[in-house]
Parts: structure tokens; C-alpha cells; sequence
């Protein structure tokens, strides 16, 4: 084959690959690439619609000077801090369950451990505000047991509406985690288990010793992903409570929604403020990996 024909034949390979990522690539630059572009350049504006003043860095001074902000903020990393490592805990608890040899109905536990992760996210939220409403299911039962002398407030009252927030979530997702540690659970190798069962090691320091130290890179993970997930919280807080109560329980999520359809319309700072989720989760990554480096 001569060199023209070679050169002939390598640029149609190359055109029909470029044929068939060709859409991929259009799509993403639509539907990812420009609305990045789109909401950096609203972050520097202020206003609704057509109707935008420009105003550089003023949305950024705004928000250390904005209560409502300061109030989504804290509440966003308190359910990070109180949520995400109960739901590691569970997560790596439940698997570490689930993964007994001589369990009997492994297979349906596992199955129903993990079914609320592919609950509707509005249906799972509607169900939680039935169940924990002043007259629900939840105070029924307590009422009847005689745990309690009186109702509890759960949707009302600011620490209890925090703790239905985080009572959802932690049942929705420490399934999906759990899911990852029971896979690499079974890819640990059974001899490391019985040599340390010889040895007269007790059951909880395997698992501390042996089964948490080779499950650092899922947990790791997970811990990214949750908080990721955590930081990016709204539908629980908006269908559960909506914000309510003095903003409780108002995310930076729901913030921005507000700021976008419930209050007077500011695409531009509710475009400054998703990009503090956007900095709070690069920076809360890097110190996570960071943490949890191979040291020497």
C-alpha cells in the first residue's frame, strides 16, 4: 500500500470517529459546557430576565452580609457533619452483616436494605411528612407505647424538623453505600479472616483491623459522594418541610430555588450561590483525599 493511500485510509478512520463522538460532544458542550459558562457570567450580574445589571464581585460581598445565606449555609453543614457519618457507620455496619456467611435470607435482606434507594425522591419525602405530622403514624405509635405524654412536633419544631430531615436521608441512602462495601466486602480474601480467627482475634477488632483498613479506598468514596449528595440536599427539606419555621431547615439548594421562583427573582445571586456549593465541594474533596493519603 502506498504512502498516499495509507494516509487516505487513516484520515477516514479518523473522520468516522469523529462522526461518532460528534453528537456526544455536541450535547455536552449544550447541556453542560454552556450552562457552566451561562451561570459564570450570571454570577456577575444582578437582576431577573432580560433585565440584568452588572455588578462584578457585588453578589459575592452580598452574601457575608445576607442572614438568610449565613442560615442555608449552617444548616447545609449540619446535616453534613451530623448525617453523612451516621450513614457511613450504618452503611458499614449493615454490610458487614449482610455479608455473614451462614445468614439465612441473605438475598431478600439485601433487597430490602437497599429498595429505598430507588424510591421515588417525592413519593419517599411525601410519606416521611405524613408519617411525622402532628397527628401521623409516628406519634401514634409512640403515644400508644407510652414513650411519650404528648405529641411531638416533628415538622414544627427546630431541632425535631432536623431530625426528620436527617432520619429520611439517612434511610434512603445508607442502602446505596452499603451496597459498595458488602462488593468489596467479598473481594477480601478469606484466608486474612481465618488466619486472625486463629490467632484468637475477636470478631469487632477483624472488622476494625482487617475490614475497615481494606475497605478505605470505597470508603473514601462514599465519604466524596455523600457529601457531594449532602451539600446538594433539597428535595427532603423542600417536600418534607419546605424551609418552613424560620428556615430550619432551608439548604443551599433550596435557597437557590428560592432565590430563583419563590422570592423576588435573582438569577445572578442565585447563581453565586450554587457556586459556593461548587467551591465548598472541591475543597471538602481535596481535604478528604487529602486525609486519606498513603502516608509513608
Amino acid at each position: 500500500m502506498t504512502t498516499v493511500a495509507r494516509t487516505g485510509s487513516r484520515r477516514y478512520r479518523e473522520l468516522n470517529g469523529w462522526f461518532f463522538v460528534g453528537p456526544s460532544i455536541a450535547l455536552i458542550g449544550v447541556f453542560m459546557a454552556y450552562p457552566i459558562v451561562k451561570s459564570l457570567w450570571l454570577s456577575l450580574h444582578s437582576g431577573q430576565g432580560s433585565v440584568m445589571k452588572f455588578v462584578g464581585a457585588g453578589n459575592v460581598e452580598r452574601l457575608f452580609s445576607d442572614p438568610i445565606f449565613l442560615i442555608a449555609l449552617t444548616n447545609t453543614f449540619i446535616f453534613l457533619i451530623v448525617q453523612v457519618p451516621i450513614m457511613i457507620v450504618l452503611a458499614l455496619i449493615m454490610a458487614s452483616c449482610l455479608n455473614m456467611p451462614n445468614l439465612r435470607f441473605r438475598g431478600i435482606l439485601r433487597t430490602a436494605v437497599f429498595l429505598p434507594c430507588v424510591t421515588s425522591l417525592v413519593a419517599y419525602s411525601v410519606l416521611f411528612k405524613s408519617m411525622f405530622s402532628y397527628d401521623g403514624l409516628v406519634n401514634s405509635i409512640l403515644l400508644k407505647l407510652g414513650l411519650i405524654s404528648e405529641a411531638i412536633p416533628w415538622l414544627s419544631d427546630p431541632f425535631w424538623a432536623k431530625v426528620v430531615v436527617i432520619t429520611a436521608i439517612t434511610w434512603r441512602w445508607t442502602g446505596y453505600n452499603m451496597i459498595f462495601y458488602l462488593a468489596a466486602m467479598q473481594n477480601i480474601d478469606k484466608s486474612i479472616y481465618e488466619a486472625a480467627r486463629i490467632d484468637g482475634i475477636s470478631a469487632t477488632r477483624r472488622f476494625l483491623s482487617i475490614t475497615v483498613p481494606m475497605l478505605k479506598p470505597v470508603i473514601l468514596f462514599t465519604t466524596v459522594t455523600s457529601t457531594i449528595g449532602t451539600l446538594q440536599l433539597f428535595d427532603e427539606p423542600m417536600n418534607i418541610t419546605n424551609g418552613l419555621i424560620s428556615d430550619v431547615t432551608l439548604t443551599l439548594s433550596l435557597y437557590i430555588y428560592k432565590l430563583s421562583f419563590r422570592y423576588v427573582p435573582n438569577f445572578g445571586y442565585a447563581a453565586t450561590v450554587s457556586y459556593v456549593i461548587v467551591v465548598l465541594v472541591a475543597i471538602l474533596a481535596f481535604v478528604q483525599f487529602y486525609a486519606a493519603r498513603e502516608r509513608d
